[in-house]
Protein backbone atom coordinates (compact mmCIF):
# COMPACT_ATOMS: atom_id res chain seq x y z
CA UNK A 1 0.00 0.00 0.00
CA UNK A 2 1.32 3.60 -0.42
CA UNK A 3 2.89 5.56 2.47
CA UNK A 4 0.08 8.54 3.36
CA UNK A 5 1.95 11.66 1.80
CA UNK A 6 2.49 13.00 5.15
CA UNK A 7 5.02 10.60 5.84
CA UNK A 8 7.01 12.59 3.00
CA UNK A 9 6.35 15.88 3.07
CA UNK A 10 9.55 17.99 3.24
CA UNK A 11 9.64 20.39 6.20
CA UNK A 12 9.11 24.06 4.74
CA UNK A 13 10.75 26.78 6.61
CA UNK A 14 11.22 30.42 6.13
CA UNK A 15 15.31 30.85 5.88
CA UNK A 16 15.93 27.66 3.47
CA UNK A 17 19.25 26.33 3.34
CA UNK A 18 20.28 24.48 -0.44
CA UNK A 19 23.04 22.14 -1.15
CA UNK A 20 24.11 22.65 -4.80
CA UNK A 21 25.99 20.03 -5.91
CA UNK A 22 28.41 20.98 -9.15
CA UNK A 23 28.09 18.17 -11.21
CA UNK A 24 30.77 16.94 -13.71
CA UNK A 25 33.38 19.24 -13.59
CA UNK A 26 34.05 18.84 -17.12
CA UNK A 27 31.35 19.56 -17.67
CA UNK A 28 29.15 23.10 -17.45
CA UNK A 29 28.24 22.20 -13.86
CA UNK A 30 30.73 24.90 -12.77
CA UNK A 31 29.47 27.38 -15.41
CA UNK A 32 25.96 26.88 -14.75
CA UNK A 33 26.16 26.68 -10.82
CA UNK A 34 27.86 30.50 -11.09
CA UNK A 35 25.43 32.55 -13.72
CA UNK A 36 22.51 30.63 -11.54
CA UNK A 37 24.28 31.72 -8.03
CA UNK A 38 25.51 35.04 -8.59
CA UNK A 39 22.15 37.61 -8.80
CA UNK A 40 21.34 35.16 -5.71
CA UNK A 41 24.48 36.20 -3.94
CA UNK A 42 23.72 40.01 -4.11
CA UNK A 43 19.82 39.88 -4.58
CA UNK A 44 17.36 40.33 -2.03
CA UNK A 45 16.20 37.23 0.48
CA UNK A 46 16.78 35.21 2.74
CA UNK A 47 17.97 31.74 1.28
CA UNK A 48 22.27 30.60 1.51
CA UNK A 49 23.48 28.10 -0.55
CA UNK A 50 26.17 25.79 -0.07
CA UNK A 51 27.68 24.51 -2.59
CA UNK A 52 29.74 21.39 -3.17
CA UNK A 53 32.23 21.48 -5.87
CA UNK A 54 35.52 22.02 -6.95
CA UNK A 55 37.43 26.00 -5.95
CA UNK A 56 39.61 25.70 -9.10
CA UNK A 57 36.91 24.83 -11.17
CA UNK A 58 34.16 27.41 -10.18
CA UNK A 59 37.36 30.22 -10.39
CA UNK A 60 37.99 29.62 -13.63
CA UNK A 61 34.09 29.20 -14.73
CA UNK A 62 33.54 32.64 -13.28
CA UNK A 63 36.66 34.26 -15.10
CA UNK A 64 35.24 32.56 -18.27
CA UNK A 65 31.46 33.67 -17.75
CA UNK A 66 32.82 37.55 -16.44
CA UNK A 67 31.52 36.74 -13.06
CA UNK A 68 33.18 38.50 -9.91
CA UNK A 69 33.86 35.51 -7.31
CA UNK A 70 31.04 36.11 -4.72
CA UNK A 71 31.40 32.75 -2.77
CA UNK A 72 33.00 32.25 0.93
CA UNK A 73 35.16 29.06 0.37
CA UNK A 74 36.18 26.44 3.44
CA UNK A 75 37.96 23.07 2.49
CA UNK A 76 35.76 20.36 2.69
CA UNK A 77 35.91 18.89 6.06
CA UNK A 78 36.87 21.87 7.95
CA UNK A 79 35.16 22.99 11.10
CA UNK A 80 35.01 26.54 9.45
CA UNK A 81 32.09 25.30 8.07
CA UNK A 82 30.10 25.65 11.07
CA UNK A 83 30.11 29.98 10.07
CA UNK A 84 28.68 28.71 7.05
CA UNK A 85 25.20 31.42 8.24
CA UNK A 86 27.31 34.18 8.16
CA UNK A 87 27.61 33.77 4.23
CA UNK A 88 25.26 33.74 1.60
CA UNK A 89 26.75 31.54 -0.20
CA UNK A 90 29.29 28.92 1.04
CA UNK A 91 31.85 26.83 -1.35
CA UNK A 92 32.97 23.72 0.50
CA UNK A 93 36.08 23.12 -1.49
CA UNK A 94 37.54 19.51 -2.49
CA UNK A 95 40.65 20.70 -4.47
CA UNK A 96 43.12 20.01 -1.41
CA UNK A 97 41.98 16.73 -1.03
CA UNK A 98 41.74 15.67 -4.78
CA UNK A 99 45.35 17.16 -4.89
CA UNK A 100 46.52 14.89 -2.21
CA UNK A 101 44.86 11.97 -3.45
CA UNK A 102 46.36 12.60 -7.11
CA UNK A 103 49.90 13.46 -4.84
CA UNK A 104 50.12 17.06 -6.59
CA UNK A 105 50.57 20.82 -5.67
CA UNK A 106 49.65 21.75 -9.52
CA UNK A 107 46.51 24.18 -8.15
CA UNK A 108 45.08 23.38 -11.71
CA UNK A 109 44.87 19.49 -11.30
CA UNK A 110 41.18 18.90 -10.53
CA UNK A 111 39.87 20.94 -13.35
CA UNK A 112 42.18 19.08 -16.22
CA UNK A 113 39.10 17.26 -17.85
CA UNK A 114 39.27 16.19 -21.71
CA UNK A 115 35.83 17.56 -22.87
CA UNK A 116 34.06 13.13 -22.30
CA UNK A 117 33.89 11.12 -18.89
CA UNK A 118 36.46 10.52 -17.40
CA UNK A 119 37.15 8.50 -14.11
CA UNK A 120 38.28 11.86 -11.86
CA UNK A 121 34.93 13.75 -13.14
CA UNK A 122 32.68 10.96 -11.94
CA UNK A 123 34.48 10.16 -8.80
CA UNK A 124 34.11 13.81 -7.38
CA UNK A 125 30.52 14.27 -8.49
CA UNK A 126 29.61 11.24 -7.12
CA UNK A 127 31.02 12.52 -3.87
CA UNK A 128 29.46 15.88 -4.05
CA UNK A 129 26.28 14.39 -4.02
CA UNK A 130 26.97 12.31 -1.31
CA UNK A 131 28.07 15.17 0.53
CA UNK A 132 24.81 16.87 -0.29
CA UNK A 133 23.03 14.21 0.55
CA UNK A 134 25.27 14.20 4.12
CA UNK A 135 24.34 17.36 5.04
CA UNK A 136 20.42 16.87 4.30
CA UNK A 137 20.25 14.22 6.33
CA UNK A 138 21.97 16.12 9.82
CA UNK A 139 19.72 16.66 12.54
CA UNK A 140 17.55 20.19 12.58
CA UNK A 141 19.99 23.05 13.78
CA UNK A 142 23.34 21.41 13.49
CA UNK A 143 26.17 23.32 11.30
CA UNK A 144 25.42 22.35 7.81
CA UNK A 145 22.49 21.53 7.53
CA UNK A 146 20.68 21.66 4.40
CA UNK A 147 16.56 21.91 3.59
CA UNK A 148 17.08 20.56 -0.30
CA UNK A 149 19.40 19.99 -2.52
CA UNK A 150 20.22 21.06 -6.10
CA UNK A 151 21.99 18.94 -8.46
CA UNK A 152 24.23 20.30 -11.09
CA UNK A 153 24.05 17.91 -14.35
CA UNK A 154 26.79 14.57 -13.57
CA UNK A 155 27.71 11.65 -16.27
CA UNK A 156 26.55 8.64 -15.98
CA UNK A 157 29.34 7.59 -17.87
CA UNK A 158 31.94 8.52 -15.79
CA UNK A 159 29.92 7.39 -12.61
CA UNK A 160 30.46 4.06 -14.10
CA UNK A 161 34.34 4.83 -14.75
CA UNK A 162 34.69 5.61 -11.17
CA UNK A 163 33.41 2.43 -10.20
CA UNK A 164 29.63 3.16 -9.15
CA UNK A 165 27.53 1.32 -11.11
CA UNK A 166 25.03 0.39 -8.37
CA UNK A 167 23.02 3.70 -9.24
CA UNK A 168 22.25 4.73 -13.00
CA UNK A 169 22.01 8.36 -11.98
CA UNK A 170 20.87 11.07 -9.51
CA UNK A 171 17.52 9.40 -8.80
CA UNK A 172 18.69 6.48 -7.19
CA UNK A 173 21.10 7.09 -5.56
CA UNK A 174 19.27 9.62 -3.60
CA UNK A 175 16.24 7.67 -2.96
CA UNK A 176 19.08 4.86 -1.62
CA UNK A 177 20.82 6.99 0.79
CA UNK A 178 17.42 8.99 1.52
CA UNK A 179 15.92 5.33 2.21
CA UNK A 180 12.86 6.36 0.15
CA UNK A 181 11.12 3.38 -0.68
CA UNK A 182 9.23 5.65 -3.91
CA UNK A 183 10.20 7.96 -5.39
CA UNK A 184 9.03 9.58 -9.37
CA UNK A 185 11.25 11.74 -11.90
CA UNK A 186 8.73 14.58 -12.09
CA UNK A 187 9.54 17.63 -14.75
CA UNK A 188 7.73 21.10 -14.45
CA UNK A 189 8.19 23.59 -16.92
CA UNK A 190 6.05 26.82 -18.12
CA UNK A 191 4.33 24.08 -20.59
CA UNK A 192 4.51 20.97 -19.30
CA UNK A 193 4.37 19.31 -15.82
CA UNK A 194 5.38 15.48 -16.55
CA UNK A 195 5.75 12.00 -14.40
CA UNK A 196 7.92 9.12 -15.85
CA UNK A 197 6.54 5.34 -14.48
CA UNK A 198 10.12 4.26 -15.54
CA UNK A 199 13.19 6.18 -15.61
CA UNK A 200 17.10 4.81 -16.36
CA UNK A 201 16.25 1.61 -18.47
CA UNK A 202 16.82 0.44 -21.66
CA UNK A 203 13.96 0.62 -24.19
CA UNK A 204 13.91 -3.43 -24.59
CA UNK A 205 13.44 -3.58 -20.76
CA UNK A 206 10.32 -1.63 -20.35
CA UNK A 207 8.18 -4.74 -20.48
CA UNK A 208 9.88 -6.33 -17.49
CA UNK A 209 10.19 -3.33 -15.10
CA UNK A 210 6.57 -1.76 -16.03
CA UNK A 211 3.67 -3.20 -13.57
CA UNK A 212 0.86 -1.72 -11.80
CA UNK A 213 2.52 -0.10 -9.49
CA UNK A 214 4.82 1.53 -11.00
CA UNK A 215 2.24 3.72 -12.86
CA UNK A 216 0.29 4.09 -9.80
CA UNK A 217 3.58 5.41 -8.27
CA UNK A 218 4.09 7.79 -11.42
CA UNK A 219 0.43 9.23 -10.87
CA UNK A 220 0.18 9.30 -7.14
CA UNK A 221 3.74 10.62 -6.27
CA UNK A 222 3.30 12.81 -9.38
CA UNK A 223 0.16 14.30 -7.70
CA UNK A 224 2.10 14.95 -5.01
CA UNK A 225 4.55 17.30 -6.93
CA UNK A 226 1.58 19.07 -7.94
CA UNK A 227 0.65 19.95 -4.75
CA UNK A 228 4.12 20.42 -3.86
CA UNK A 229 4.38 23.45 -6.68
CA UNK A 230 0.89 24.68 -5.40
CA UNK A 231 -1.61 22.58 -7.87
CA UNK A 232 -4.21 21.36 -5.10
CA UNK A 233 -6.43 18.70 -7.39
CA UNK A 234 -4.19 18.26 -10.22
CA UNK A 235 -6.01 16.53 -13.37
CA UNK A 236 -4.27 13.91 -14.79
CA UNK A 237 -3.99 12.23 -18.31
CA UNK A 238 -2.00 8.36 -18.62
CA UNK A 239 -0.01 7.77 -21.54
CA UNK A 240 -0.44 4.11 -23.00
CA UNK A 241 2.77 2.49 -23.84
CA UNK A 242 1.75 1.16 -27.33
CA UNK A 243 0.96 3.27 -30.16
CA UNK A 244 -2.51 4.08 -30.76
CA UNK A 245 -2.71 3.34 -26.39
CA UNK A 246 -2.84 -0.39 -27.78
CA UNK A 247 -5.77 0.38 -30.33
CA UNK A 248 -7.96 -2.34 -27.97
CA UNK A 249 -5.62 -5.11 -27.32
CA UNK A 250 -4.27 -4.62 -31.39
CA UNK A 251 -0.97 -3.57 -30.81
CA UNK A 252 -0.25 -4.89 -27.23
CA UNK A 253 -2.18 -5.42 -23.94
CA UNK A 254 -0.18 -3.68 -21.41
CA UNK A 255 -3.31 -0.31 -21.57
CA UNK A 256 -5.43 -3.01 -20.39
CA UNK A 257 -3.18 -5.47 -18.25
CA UNK A 258 -1.32 -2.46 -16.31
CA UNK A 259 -2.04 0.94 -17.27
CA UNK A 260 -5.90 0.68 -16.79
CA UNK A 261 -6.01 -1.30 -13.39
CA UNK A 262 -3.24 1.33 -11.73
CA UNK A 263 -5.61 4.28 -12.74
CA UNK A 264 -8.55 2.59 -11.32
CA UNK A 265 -6.78 2.77 -7.98
CA UNK A 266 -5.85 6.34 -8.15
CA UNK A 267 -9.33 6.77 -9.04
CA UNK A 268 -10.67 5.10 -5.80
CA UNK A 269 -7.87 7.32 -4.32
CA UNK A 270 -10.17 10.64 -5.42
CA UNK A 271 -7.71 11.51 -7.74
CA UNK A 272 -8.94 13.00 -10.94
CA UNK A 273 -6.74 10.96 -13.42
CA UNK A 274 -7.90 9.72 -17.53
CA UNK A 275 -6.49 7.83 -19.97
CA UNK A 276 -4.66 5.63 -21.30
CA UNK A 277 -4.56 8.31 -24.30
CA UNK A 278 -2.30 7.70 -27.04
CA UNK A 279 0.80 9.58 -26.25
CA UNK A 280 1.32 11.32 -29.77
CA UNK A 281 -1.91 13.27 -28.91
CA UNK A 282 -2.06 13.90 -25.48
CA UNK A 283 0.59 15.98 -24.83
CA UNK A 284 -0.95 18.90 -26.43
CA UNK A 285 -4.07 19.01 -24.77
CA UNK A 286 -2.02 19.19 -21.76
CA UNK A 287 -0.47 21.81 -22.62
CA UNK A 288 -3.38 23.57 -24.37
CA UNK A 289 -4.58 23.23 -20.41
CA UNK A 290 -7.12 20.28 -20.35
CA UNK A 291 -4.57 18.72 -18.16
CA UNK A 292 -2.23 19.49 -15.26
CA UNK A 293 0.24 16.71 -15.21
CA UNK A 294 1.02 13.82 -17.68
CA UNK A 295 2.27 10.08 -16.67
CA UNK A 296 4.88 8.81 -19.28
CA UNK A 297 5.32 5.27 -19.30
CA UNK A 298 9.32 5.75 -20.27
CA UNK A 299 11.55 8.12 -20.13
CA UNK A 300 11.80 9.76 -23.70
CA UNK A 301 8.25 9.44 -24.25
CA UNK A 302 7.61 11.94 -21.37
CA UNK A 303 10.83 13.72 -21.79
CA UNK A 304 11.10 14.97 -25.61
CA UNK A 305 7.92 17.05 -25.22
CA UNK A 306 9.40 18.44 -21.99
CA UNK A 307 12.61 19.22 -23.64
CA UNK A 308 11.46 20.43 -26.92
CA UNK A 309 8.71 23.26 -25.61
CA UNK A 310 10.68 23.78 -22.55
CA UNK A 311 14.24 23.72 -23.26
CA UNK A 312 16.42 25.51 -20.07
CA UNK A 313 13.47 26.37 -18.69
CA UNK A 314 12.00 22.99 -17.36
CA UNK A 315 12.99 21.50 -13.90
CA UNK A 316 13.53 17.85 -12.93
CA UNK A 317 12.15 17.15 -9.53
CA UNK A 318 12.27 14.06 -7.44
CA UNK A 319 9.19 13.19 -5.87
CA UNK A 320 8.89 11.46 -2.87
CA UNK A 321 11.81 12.26 -1.35
CA UNK A 322 11.92 13.33 2.50
CA UNK A 323 13.61 16.63 1.09
CA UNK A 324 13.12 18.94 -1.83
CA UNK A 325 15.82 18.19 -4.75
CA UNK A 326 15.43 19.62 -8.12
CA UNK A 327 17.85 19.63 -11.14
CA UNK A 328 18.20 20.87 -14.64
CA UNK A 329 16.48 19.28 -16.77
CA UNK A 330 19.57 18.76 -19.35
CA UNK A 331 22.71 17.18 -19.15
CA UNK A 332 26.78 17.71 -19.04
CA UNK A 333 26.74 19.18 -22.27
CA UNK A 334 30.51 18.25 -22.63
CA UNK A 335 30.76 19.82 -26.21
CA UNK A 336 30.61 23.53 -25.27
CA UNK A 337 31.88 23.05 -21.56
CA UNK A 338 34.34 25.94 -20.51
CA UNK A 339 33.96 28.36 -23.51
CA UNK A 340 31.42 30.92 -21.34
CA UNK A 341 28.34 30.14 -23.64
CA UNK A 342 25.92 27.84 -21.53
CA UNK A 343 22.59 29.03 -20.14
CA UNK A 344 22.22 28.67 -16.90
CA UNK A 345 18.20 29.38 -17.15
CA UNK A 346 17.55 25.69 -16.07
CA UNK A 347 19.72 25.61 -13.15
CA UNK A 348 18.08 28.93 -12.09
CA UNK A 349 14.86 27.85 -12.38
CA UNK A 350 15.77 24.57 -10.65
CA UNK A 351 16.83 26.72 -7.45
CA UNK A 352 13.63 28.86 -7.79
CA UNK A 353 11.67 25.90 -7.62
CA UNK A 354 13.34 24.16 -4.90
CA UNK A 355 12.84 27.33 -3.00
CA UNK A 356 9.25 27.77 -4.14
CA UNK A 357 8.80 24.02 -2.63
CA UNK A 358 10.52 25.14 0.73
CA UNK A 359 9.32 28.31 1.35
CA UNK A 360 5.52 28.16 3.77
CA UNK A 361 2.79 29.90 1.64
CA UNK A 362 5.36 30.42 -1.17
CA UNK A 363 3.11 29.50 -3.89
CA UNK A 364 -1.14 30.05 -3.35
CA UNK A 365 -3.06 26.34 -3.91
CA UNK A 366 -4.24 26.09 -7.23
CA UNK A 367 -1.47 28.18 -8.77
CA UNK A 368 -0.17 28.01 -11.86
CA UNK A 369 3.18 26.39 -12.24
CA UNK A 370 5.77 28.82 -14.47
Amino acid sequence: MPRNRREIEPPRTANPVLAVTMGDPGGIGPEIVVKALADKASGAGDARFIVFGSGSAMHRAAERAGVEPFWWRVERGSPLIERAADHRVLLVDADPAVRAAMRTDDPAAPVRFHSEPTRLGGELSFRWVCDAIDAAMLPPGTPGRVDGIVTAPICKAAWHLAGHTRWPGHTELLASRLNASRVAMMFAGPSLRVVLATVHIPLMEIRDVLTIGAVHNAIDLGVWGCRRLGVENPRVAVCGLNPHAGENGLMGDEETRLITPAIEVARGQGIRVEGPFPADTIFARAVAGEFDLVAAMYHDQGLIPVKLLDRDRAVNITAGLPVVRTSPDHGTAFDIAGRGVADAGSMAAAIETALRMLRPGAVRPGAAVS
